[in-house]
Order: structure tokens, then C-alpha cells, then sequence
């Protein structure tokens, strides 16, 4: 059996996080996770939100951890979890293909939420993009995305604990790095997504939430 991985920092920030999700995902059906680690959030947030079904997703290396906590929470709104990365070739997406969730009478409709946390800092830029080019692909008309993780404001750090963060950081990848909100915002009005809510949260963190339609 393969044991659950833990980060504690999801026990610290799933709780602020689910406060914001609760509000802007009370009316979705679908919720596609891009990027879910260990599995923590998901078990979580499916939990305490039973009218959302809560599509997991990772690089294939993660799904056995994800799926231990699943299968420990056996929760009926929560399928196994799917591979699923952004990427740059053949053309910036989301590679693997994904199943998208259809209507009663079979039509794709696509995912109308979606959310990720503590991803776009740990991807290069061209993935970020490729992140949000996948998204256009998956999300429905009027779909809502929530984007949880430190970011800057006007190209300078929300604090000295950010700064020695994104220092971290590119000592480690030098092509990671916490990303700029405008040029987030950017990408995401590209793809027909408003800003709706900037939420602040604990740690110096935001929680950026989109409209599309």
C-alpha cells in the first residue's frame, strides 16, 4: 500500500483556502485540481463541498500518493485522479488529453471550476503559459478559476518573506520564481477570464479568483 504523503503546509492553508472556495464554487458542478500534490487539498475540499465532483490532477509520479488519500477517504465525489501536466511541445497545453465532464444527454461541456495551488511559481514561464492555454481548452462558458499562491504587485515582493522565497527558489530552478500578478492576470484575460475577487490571505499568499463569460 502506498502512504499518503503530507505537507503541513496544506493543514495550514486548506482552511483559508476552502473559506474562499465555498463562496465562488457554491453554484459549480465540476471541479477540475491542476497540480495536487499530495492529495490533501483534494480530500478536504471534496469533503466539505459534496455538490462538487473534485477531479483530481498531477504528473503521473504524484497519483499513487493521491490516490492513497482518496482511497483512505472514499469520499463519492472524488474519482481517481488523472495525469495531467502543462506543456510547452508539440504546442503549450495540457498534455495527456482529458476527459471532460458531459451532460445528461452526452454533449462535452467541459470543467465549469478550477483550481490550483503553489503551481505557477514552481513552473517556467513558457508552462505557466502553457497552463493557461490548457485551461482554455477544458473550461466551460462561464467557468470559474482560483489560483491560490504568493505572488508580486507591480514587479516588487509583498514581504521579506516572499523576497527570501522566490530567492530560494531560483537557487534551485533558476526557472521558477513567484510571478507577477499583472502578468498572470495577463494570460488569464487572454483566455476570456476576469478578475473577481484578490483575496488576501495567511503567509503572505493570495487567492486570485476568475470569471469566465
Amino acid at each position: 500500500m502506498t502512504a499518503r504523503p503530507h505537507s503541513p503546509s496544506c493543514d495550514r492553508n486548506r482552511d483559508p483556502i476552502l473559506a474562499v472556495l465555498r463562496e465562488h464554487f457554491a453554484d459549480r458542478r465540476d471541479a477540475l485540481e491542476i497540480g495536487s500534490g499530495t492529495g490533501q487539498h483534494a480530500v478536504h475540499f471534496a469533503a466539505a463541498m459534496p455538490w462538487l465532483r473534485w477531479q483530481c490532477s498531477d504528473a503521473a509520479a504524484y497519483l499513487p500518493g493521491i490516490r492513497a488519500w482518496l482511497d483512505e477517504a472514499a469520499l463519492a465525489n472524488a474519482p481517481p485522479p488523472l495525469e495531467l501536466q502543462a506543456v510547452v511541445q508539440p504546442a503549450p497545453g495540457f498534455a495527456p488529453p482529458l476527459p471532460l465532464p458531459r451532460d445528461a444527454d452526452g454533449v462535452s461541456r467541459g470543467f465549469d471550476a478550477a483550481f490550483s495551488a503553489n503551481t505557477l511559481h514552481i513552473m517556467g514561464w513558457p508552462q505557466v503559459e502553457a497552463f493557461f492555454a490548457g485551461l482554455a481548452t477544458v473550461l466551460a462558458d462561464e467557468a470559474v478559476v482560483a489560483v491560490y499562491g504568493p505572488f508580486n504587485y507591480g514587479g516588487r515582493h509583498t514581504s521579506d518573506s516572499n523576497r527570501a522565497f522566490d530567492v530560494w527558489l531560483k537557487e534551485r530552478d533558476a526557472a521558477s520564481g513567484i510571478r507577477d500578478f499583472e502578468a498572470v492576470d495577463a494570460l488569464a484575460a487572454g483566455i476570456g477570464l476576469r478578475l473577481a475577487r484578490d483575496v488576501e490571505m495567511p503567509a503572505n499568499n493570495r487567492c486570485l479568483v476568475w470569471r469566465r463569460g
